[in-house]
């Protein structure tokens, strides 16, 4: 059914198109119908292509024939005589799945040219489709191994898209019209979110996260709902923290084939958490739940999606993603179900502020029936205070402790929360209101750092406006002092100089911060500061509870610690809206939803919530227990 459904499209394609146009072959790859075409160069006219999406419903990519594209090393010379020494180019990556030559240059515009002109130039002179990005200032090893290893898999991966545009577009056999979800995990509890999207056609399994204060606690994602695991069509993750997608790879060793959909952002960072979080588990002698291998083999899976993009991903179920304001990348997760059947959105971790970084969570969506939302700070005291009450207070709070002469221990997740730090510490070194002194980088900061200079696209305007027409990066600040072994963290340890640590995890269950945290808690002069959340069972928790001796984990034996440091906990900086902006998104929802369901939150805050959604706003709530199953139509 497939072939005969590409065969009609291939000639609405062909008759679309200008004659000139040599049109090679059309396959489904994935969610994108890809039109092979032997000079490609003629169809620069943007509007032919999205005229043709629109007549067709179609995500449309133009790839080249093979043949018809210069050897990647004959090309990179090519472009360089093409393109005026003064744009700086820095680096080439040739993406053969999609046809393209991304240019990395210091002044991409004058890559582009004037109305576009070097850019067409170069399309006809190599073939390839060239994609004009900035040289990020920090260099992600990260971001390279990635392109690298998909480079490397190419012919294997092509294999996978057409296996899975095939499974997209399959024949529609049911007539019943209903949609359900299941939750799996994260309901009435922080951690582990799983949710299963179900309707007679299909199978979209929405986050699959560990419990990070309790990685043996999985998903219920043995219950027949989910299994056969090959037969669920799709992974959506909304974005890359651990109790949203820390056990993605664990389908893959249990047998599921499918796509996983998500932002660019979200692979890259959510590639780097995953390998980290299986090194820190066999360090610490616990079970590591997946292996190396099976990271891989879900990053070949991946489909990246920006955010805007209407994509089919079944039979009958379409994606959008739209800023959530949490992380960098992080989504809401808009699915339209049928033919204008239902909609359904899940928030995700959500801010509805905007940061130093994002702009807060979007509120306008086409069409939305119901909404699955986090509850992390719904209960009824839940109030933070306003970012510029949380960064004063830090920076009074750092202020003190370097006049003691003591170190400030800063826990933090690597993604988002530490570079929101960064920005207000940079900011008051630059502006004389902290004293100019070390602030130390270790975990995976760094890293999650670069990986934020490489997508400026995700960062709100103010930011973009400050780095690319200011000359100010805050995050390549000459304070910003990077510890990458640890003989480096040895010495940070033992100077006896006032300083700054950004430690990974942001918790205190693992990763570097334990041993600052074990050399650092005895001395009075010192201070560790919490910026984010701290769930039960962890150590953060009950330090921030008033424990003043933590037993300690040294090399297979337990040792107590006592915490003379001072203890600080400063809200403000999560990435979590607290329980007015909770409302308030309710409040300028557009259009509002029939109903509301509360998950990502303790038991009593998903209920709290949800009561008082009801009371407020008159909407159907319900705040539903892990393996309960909602029927919405």
């Amino acid at each position: 059914m497939t072939g005969d459904k590409l065969k009609e499209i291939k000639e609405r394609v062909i008759k679309s198109l200008p004659p000139n146009v040599k049109v090679k072959n059309v396959e489904f790859e994935g969610p994108f119908l890809v039109i092979y075409v032997k000079n490609p160069q003629e169809l620069a006219e943007v509007d032919i292509i999205k005229k043709l999406a629109k007549d067709l419903r179609k995500r449309i990519i133009i790839r080249p024939d093979p043949k018809s594209l210069k050897p990647p090393e004959e090309a990179k010379e090519i472009i360089k005589k093409i393109v005026p020494p003064d744009a700086n180019i820095t680096n080439f990556y040739f993406d053969e799945e999609n046809g393209e030559v991304i240019i990395e240059a210091e002044k991409p515009g004058v890559v582009i040219g004037k109305g576009g002109s070097t850019f067409r130039e170069i399309m006809k002179a190599v073939g390839w489709s060239p994609r004009v990005v900035r040289t990020p200032p920090i260099r992600s090893r990260m971001i390279e191994n990635i392109r690298s290893f998909l480079l490397s898999v190419k012919d294997e991966r092509k294999e996978i898209l057409k296996r899975i545009g095939e499974r997209i577009h399959r024949t529609v056999f049911h007539e019943d019209k209903w949609v359900r979800v299941t939750f799996l995990g994260g309901s009435r509890e922080v951690g582990r979110s799983c949710y299963l999207l179900q309707t007679p056609e299909s199978k979209i399994l929405v986050e699959c996260g560990v419990n990070v204060s309790n990685i043996h606690q999985s998903p219920y994602l043995y219950v027949p709902e989910v299994q056969p695991l090959d037969e669920i069509d799709a992974v959506v993750i909304t974005h890359a923290h651990l109790d949203h997608c820390g056990l993605v790879p664990l389908l893959y060793k249990y047998g599921y084939k499918g796509p996983i959909y998500l932002t660019p952002p979200t692979r890259d960072l959510m590639v780097l958490l995953q390998i980290d979080f299986i090194e820190v588990a066999e360090r610490e002698g616990n079970v590591v739940p997946y292996s190396s291998q099976h990271i891989r083999e879900a990053l070949k899976h991946t489909i990246t999606l920006d955010y805007g993009v209407v994509t089919d991903i079944s039979p009958d179920v379409r994606l959008t993603f739209y800023n959530a304001g949490h992380i960098l990348g992080s989504a809401i997760a808009h699915f339209h179900i049928g033919d204008g059947l239902y909609n359904v959105a899940f928030t995700g971790d959500f801010k509805f502020e905007r940061t130093r970084l994002f702009d807060k969570a979007e509120t306008h969506f086409p069409r939305l029936e119901a909404l699955i939302m986090e509850a992390t700070y719904g209960g009824s005291q839940d109030f933070q205070p306003t970012r510029k009450e949380a960064e004063e207070k830090l920076i009074a709070i750092v202020n003190e402790t370097i006049k003691k002469g003591g170190k400030v221990l800063i826990p933090t997740f690597a993604v988002g929360r530490s570079q929101e730090v960064m920005l207000v510490l940079e900011e008051a070194i630059r502006n004389e209101k902290l004293e100019d002194v070390p602030v130390y980088l270790d975990g995976m900061i760094y890293e999650a750092t670069a990986i934020h200079t490489a997508y400026p696209e995700y960062l709100n305007a103010h930011l973009r406006d400050l780095i690319f027409h200011h000359g100010i990066n805050p995050f390549i600040s000459e304070n910003f002092v990077r510890v990458d072994s640890p003989s480096k963290r040895q010495e940070v340890i033992d100077d006896s100089s006032p300083s700054i640590i950004l430690a990974t995890s942001g918790m205190l269950n693992g990763g570097p911060v334990m041993e600052y945290f074990k050399a650092l808690a005895p001395d009075e002069k010192n201070t560790l500061i919490f910026v984010g959340y701290q769930a039960e069972g962890t150590l953060g928790r009950r330090i921030q509870k008033g424990w003043r001796e933590v037993p300690f984990p040294v090399d297979g034996r337990r040792e107590v610690v006592k915490v003379n440091m001072r203890v600080e906990t400063v809200d403000g900086f999560s990435g979590h809206s607290d329980r007015r902006q909770l409302m308030n998104y309710v409040k300028y929802l557009h259009p509002r939803p029939e109903k509301i369901i509360t998950v990502h939150g303790d038991e009593g805050k998903c209920i709290d919530l949800a009561s008082s959604i009801y009371k407020t706003y008159r909407i159907e709530t319900r705040a539903p227990m892990n393996l309960e199953t909602i029927r919405f139509i």
